[in-house]
């Protein structure tokens, strides 16, 4: 950082930031005194700095959060950051002309950010930032101001959440674990070792889907990778790539939809490859879909499942787990539709699903956001 900075204004004035202005004006007294009621009610730390990054003012909430008065830190007559931003956590000096918060001045733009404070008492406190120049009516900087406040009860809750998060995915997939060693029981001994494979295969199916929640915290789950992560294991096994064509927008999934339409792809994709369009060479399968307005001020997905060049396709004589899933629960669960077609050229199924809101229930009347 520069060190040829010239002092904004004298000692004796940097004692008094906001010097009465009775003498002068009775509205500018008037003007003054608001101000400094604002200021010092406000919830926010707020710090006014000089061109040598010494503060002329600090708030009410300021000298709370720092635990050092506005008269202490003008005594000290040296950078705010050689009060409050001194030492890296880890014990380690920490440079003025490091720090990000002090950039604003120099790089003439807004900085915003994470840092981490030091009390007078000596703890360490994580803060969010503002930083943003202050110009003069010549467009001159001289000086910065600064809005912070301290995020530790954000920080732990995050924390917390992260815990919560790992302590959920761990048992889910105990569960998941629990589920398939009693099905390896139930199953021993048996000659029809395919039931066991199609069992196997949808576990997997969920664990795969599960996955892709684990990644977002269970928060929502990209449509692009649901969609792929369903049809992964056949797409990495085919050398013809082009045998498969997925096109359409990407969007967040809830993750309850995430997991039905990552199960009916499976079951798609598992009957194809067993007989429709996957059991010929020449077979080819598209999945595409696109977003619209609903009528309910939600999104829409529209998912179009297509078989080309396979045999000819014949209707089941039954209905198994895989066309309930997709014909009942789509619809039971989400109020869409889905519809399987079995033309001769091929099998369709052609899902339309209202995208559930992200978030848990409730959460838009907490935020007071409008629920639709």
């Amino acid at each position: 950082m520069p060190n040829s900075r010239q002092p904004l204004q004298s000692k004796a004035a940097a004692n008094a930031p906001l010097v009465s202005l009775r003498r002068g004006s009775d509205q500018l007294f008037e003007t003054e005194r608001r101000l400094n009621a604002v200021l010092n009610n406000a919830s926010v730390s707020i710090f006014l700095m000089d061109d040598r990054q010494h503060c002329i003012y600090m708030n009410r909430a300021a000298e709370q959060l720092t635990g050092w008065t506005l008269p202490e830190v003008l005594a000290r007559d040296c950078p705010l950051h050689d009060i409050v931003h001194h030492t890296y956590p880890d014990g380690r000096p920490f440079p003025l002309e490091e720090c990000a918060i002090d950039r604003a001045f120099p790089e003439n733009n807004q900085e915003r950010g994470e840092e981490v404070f030091v009390h007078r008492d000596g703890h360490f406190y994580p803060v969010g930032f503002t930083a943003s120049p202050i110009r003069d009516d010549a467009a001159n900087i001289i000086g910065t101001i600064i809005e912070v406040r301290d995020i530790s009860e954000e920080k732990a809750a995050a924390e917390r959440q992260r815990l919560l998060i790992n302590e959920l995915n761990h048992r889910v997939k105990n569960t998941l674990a629990t589920v398939q060693s009693i099905a390896a029981q139930t199953f021993r001994g048996q000659t029809d070792q395919a039931v066991r494979a199609v069992f196997d295969a949808r576990m997997a199916a969920l664990s795969n889907a599960h996955n892709v929640l684990v990644e977002d915290n269970w928060e929502s789950a990209s449509l692009s990778q649901v969609i792929e992560r369903a049809l992964a294991p056949h797409l990495l096994a085919e050398v013809d790539v082009n045998r498969f064509r997925l096109q359409g927008p990407d969007a967040r999934l809830h993750p309850k939809v995430a997991v039905t339409l990552a199960m009916a792809l499976h079951e798609l994709m598992t009957n194809a490859a067993k007989y429709g369009a996957l059991t010929v060479p020449e077979g080819q399968v598209a999945v595409t879909w696109s977003l619209r307005d609903g009528d309910d001020d939600r999104q829409q997905l529209d998912l179009l499942w297509e078989e080309r060049g396979g045999p000819p396709v014949t209707p089941p004589t039954r209905k198994g787990f895989g066309s309930r899933l997709i014909e009942r629960q789509l619809p039971m669960e989400f109020d869409g539709s889905a519809m399987i077609t079995y033309a001769p050229g091929g099998v369709t199924c052609r899902l339309e699903i209202p995208l559930t809101t992200l978030g848990w229930v409730g959460q838009e009347a907490v935020e007071g956001r409008r629920v639709p």
